[in-house]
């Protein structure tokens, strides 16, 4: 399955059928004003090849209507349609329609029967709008129908646009053909009957947020019918018929608001179109033979696996994936969860993700967003980048339970490696390297055993005893559930015995600690057999989610006052199409512009919204240069992890200036279509994840050719992993400054294994989005409170005169203590480009490809100061 940001770059068309339809019946048509009746000379002859239109088709975004009356239509006595011949304007009747005389058909219905009417063709003309839009998504859950009002002529007051219904952001329009019959046959109304058409078409686009513009209106003929109630009252009528076309188009406020207004507008109350429903975000790691994407694929279809990877086949995104069995790439799925209920693929109606936003409404439901990321070393960075870059509420861990070999020595069994990263490496070793990281990073975990049907008992004692050791070590409690449920009984809703014992065992302990990290729920799972299954859903169900993040969440404002309102994370780009009415309404000079996904650091943004995009380098520096050369990896031509020793000192000798020497730009943009995971909507709310459509200021520069100075357009910047979106504080709008790149900061570790960097040495970062090589500068041991409290002891004595001539030893077990305690601080020079890095956030740091490493050994720590 395709990742989910991803977009369909050629959505159907908006082209009239009278630019394309023919018929072999070529016969001209005379064009008319529809007010006064007379030809139009410049284009009466436009359409003398047109003697019908093609048939409608079932499919896009354009309709035949032969009326939009909320009435029954008058009865006629005889229709002739008159086509004109090329170069003449005579003209011939081809048909009637003598139908016997009626007594007038009432010109108004019930007031329901006209709302349930407008309801059906309003419905009806929101799937033609979705038609023209990628991806677009079949729910109107958000659609409101005006109520009509009883006098008909009043609805011209229902006709201005209100808000657009989420999802229309990125339609182009749709055509609505008036007058014409579904076999292309041209009809034709009245001008009474096109006017009240027209109205009903204003009306059900206003609702929708659209507007409405005729773009044709041709004269096909006349008709006669009677009116009076009586013999002799009657009176014969006749009037022209006439066909029009009309272009439905959303109507974008995407214009920039005055400055100072943006701010108000996110500290308001969240706004209707924007998801409020809880969002839990994991990710699952584990070894590549661990069985995470077959177990995802069992949680979000609904159905087991057969045992050869049945259940994870849509999940995989690329052939070598699917023909060699590992994951080198990010998977996402979501579930939903209301009460007991599980929302599913194996639910009827729900084919995409907006059809389980659409499931889960209520207060107490929730979406749980996983990743599944790759688990052989040779992915590495995909890895750390599921679990570092994307800040996952929860981590679930796999352990495959059918495959020996644990570890000979106290870390790792790396003897037998062959030279090539992972090579020689068992399950068990990549598993507890996983472990080991999380652990470090104090990330909220879960492990589950995998493949339990395969496993022998004796053997997986042994690796529960492992795994429970690590865990014990570092002062969190293990905790083994066991599922009561039936097999197959947890693939629909989940089991209320499970999620009982989840509440007992996990949820209550936490809140009771009020520590997330106190307890590491571990579960026995099999997709094959079903067993934990259900246990596994009540986890996701009832995990805690943590409150909405903020801009002070790391650090406080009197250490950081030059925070954004806003703090996007972008991890991939995409270019999509813009829409007519995106155009239209940025006045962008593409037809296409980027789409950025990742999530929302803290802050809100909305369509509209002006915002700042960066770091970009400089006009002098090649973009694609800032990137390492990666070496393919054999046989599938994808890039190792981390490039080699040798490759870093190409790439310095590539680089000599550091980054500190790179002007860092800032470039303006305006948000033009946002989704929350794949859910349309017009704001999207701190700690959620989606993706969002910029367009950026037109970028000129000027140049002076022949003494005339001239502006000539620059082309889009590259938007590359890493960089962020933000929207500057009031406080940087006002006193004219910007966000500040960084091309160097210092970390704090608190693990004294971060001596063994050499000054000099080069190493991969990870903070947030951004994995950039660094150069390490300087590695500083600060003093712990032990060694204050030490010397202040020995000044005291040395003031009474009782150690001139005593050397004390201090004990080993002292020297170990203080080496705990002891805080390690570590300069870095970013080797590449400038970055924007939080202050406070967490790093990562980890030392490239190696034989005898799994590739997962890292250093963590914290930002505390930021270099220019």
């Amino acid at each position: 399955m395709a990742s989910i940001f991803t977009y369909d770059h050629d959505p159907p068309r908006v082209n009239s059928p009278w630019q394309s339809g023919e018929d072999s019946g070529k016969r001209p048509q005379a064009e008319r004003s529809a007010t006064t009746g007379a030809i139009v000379e410049s284009e009466q002859l436009s359409y003398s090849h047109l003697e019908r239109l093609a048939p409608e088709p079932q499919d896009g975004p354009i309709e035949y209507k032969l009326h939009l009356l909320l009435r029954p239509r008058r009865t006629y006595s005889k229709m002739s349609y008159t086509l004109r011949v090329s170069g003449s304007q005579q003209s011939k009747p081809m048909r009637g329609a003598n139908q016997p005389r009626q007594a007038a058909v009432p010109l108004a219905s019930s007031n329901q029967s006209r709302q349930n009417r407008l309801h059906h063709l309003t419905t009806q003309l929101l799937w033609r709008l979705q038609q023209s839009s990628p991806h677009h998504s079949t729910s109107s859950r958000d659609l409101v129908i005006p109520k009509l009002p009883e006098n008909i002529a009043d609805l011209a007051a229902l006709e201005k646009p209100g808000k657009l219904l989420p999802g229309l952001e990125e339609s182009s329009g749709s055509l609505y053909e008036i007058g014409v019959a579904d076999n292309g046959t041209l009809v034709g109304l009245t001008k009474d009957e096109m006017d009240e058409s027209m109205t009903t078409l204003k009306v059900m686009a206003a609702s929708l947020g659209c507007k409405v513009e005729v773009q044709r209106m041709l004269f096909v003929g006349s008709c006669e019918w009677t009116e009076g109630t009586s013999r002799s009252d009657d009176e014969v009528r006749v009037e022209n018929l006439w066909v029009a076309e009309a272009l439905i188009m959303p109507v974008l406020n995407v214009q920039s608001s005055e400055d100072g207004q943006q701010k108000s507008q996110r500290d308001s109350a969240p706004r209707r179109n924007a998801s409020i429903t809880d969002q839990l975000r994991i990710s699952l790691i584990g070894p590549t033979t661990s069985g995470k994407t077959t177990l995802l694929g069992t949680l979000s279809n609904g159905t087991l696996d057969n045992g050869r990877g049945s259940s994870r086949i849509n999940l995989l995104r690329h052939r070598h994936e699917v023909a060699s069995g590992r994951t080198s790439s990010i998977a996402q799925e979501l579930i939903g969860y209301d009460a007991r209920k599980i929302f599913n693929y194996n639910i009827d109606n729900i084919n995409e993700w907006p059809d389980i936003h659409d499931r889960v409404m209520s207060e107490d439901g929730r979406l749980v967003f996983l990743l599944d990321s790759a688990g052989h070393p040779r992915y590495q960075r995909t890895t750390l980048r599921a679990l570092i870059g994307w800040a996952p509420h929860w981590t679930l861990l796999c352990i495959p339970a059918n495959e020996d070999g644990p570890p000979i020595s106290g870390t790792h069994s790396l003897s037998g490696a062959d030279g090539a990263m992972g090579v020689g490496l068992t399950s068990l070793d990549t598993a507890l390297a996983h472990l080991d990281l999380c652990l470090k990073l104090s990330i909220p975990l879960s492990i589950l055993i995998t493949k339990s049907e395969l496993g022998q008992r004796a053997s997986l004692r042994d690796k529960l005893n492992i795994v429970l050791t690590k865990i014990k070590a570092a002062g969190r409690l293990p905790k083994l559930l066991a599922s009561k449920a039936c097999d197959e009984e947890g693939l629909v809703e989940v089991p209320e015995k499970d999620l009982e014992q989840v509440k007992r065992d996990i949820i209550n302990p936490i809140s009771e600690s009020g520590n997330p990290l106190s307890v590491i729920p571990i579960i026995l799972t099999s997709a094959v057999k079903g067993i934990g299954i259900g246990l596994t859903h009540a986890l996701l169900r009832s995990l805690p989610v943590p409150p909405p993040p903020t801009a002070r969440d790391f650090v406080p404002l009197a250490l950081n006052p030059e925070q954004p309102d806003a703090l996007f994370h972008i991890d991939e780009v995409f270019e999509m199409s813009l829409s007519r009415a995106q155009t239209a309404a940025t006045s962008a000079t593409n037809e296409s512009a980027p789409v950025i996904t990742g999530y929302l650091r803290f802050g809100r943004l909305s369509i509209g919204d002006r915002v700042v995009l960066g770091p970009f380098p400089g006009d002098d520096e090649d973009a694609g240069a800032l990137v390492p050369k990666d070496h393919p990896s054999p046989g599938y031509g994808l890039s190792i992890p981390h490039p080699s020793s040798a490759e870093f000192a190409r790439l310095s000798s590539r680089h000599p200036l550091p980054a500190s020497k790179i002007e860092g730009e800032w470039l303006q943009a305006t948000i033009v279509n946002i989704r929350d995971l794949r859910l349309p909507v017009q704001t999207i709310e701190a700690g959620q994840a989606g993706s969002i459509q910029v367009v950026f200021d037109e970028l000129s520069e000027a140049s002076n050719t022949s003494d005339t100075l001239e502006k000539a357009t620059l082309p889009t910047p590259r938007i590359r992993k890493g960089q962020v979106l933000a929207v500057p504080s009031q406080h940087m709008v006002d006193t004219g400054l910007s966000l500040q790149a960084t091309s160097s900061l210092t970390a704090s570790f608190k693990s004294s294994d971060v001596k063994s960097l050499t000054v000099n040495s080069l190493i991969n970062a990870y903070v947030g989005m951004v994995r950039a090589p660094v150069r390490v500068l300087r590695v500083t041991r600060q003093k712990s409170d032990l060694d204050s409290r030490k010397t202040l002891t020995e000044d005291n004595d040395d003031v009474f005169g009782m150690n001139e001539h005593i050397e004390l030893e201090r004990t080993k077990s002292e020297a170990d203590l203080d080496e705990y305690h002891a805080e390690y601080h570590v300069l870095l020079e970013l080797l590449n480009s400038r970055e924007w890095i939080e202050l406070g956030s967490q790093i990562v740091l980890v030392e490239g490809g190696s034989k005898d490493k799994t590739g997962f050994e890292g250093y963590v720590g914290k930002v505390i100061e930021i270099g220019e």
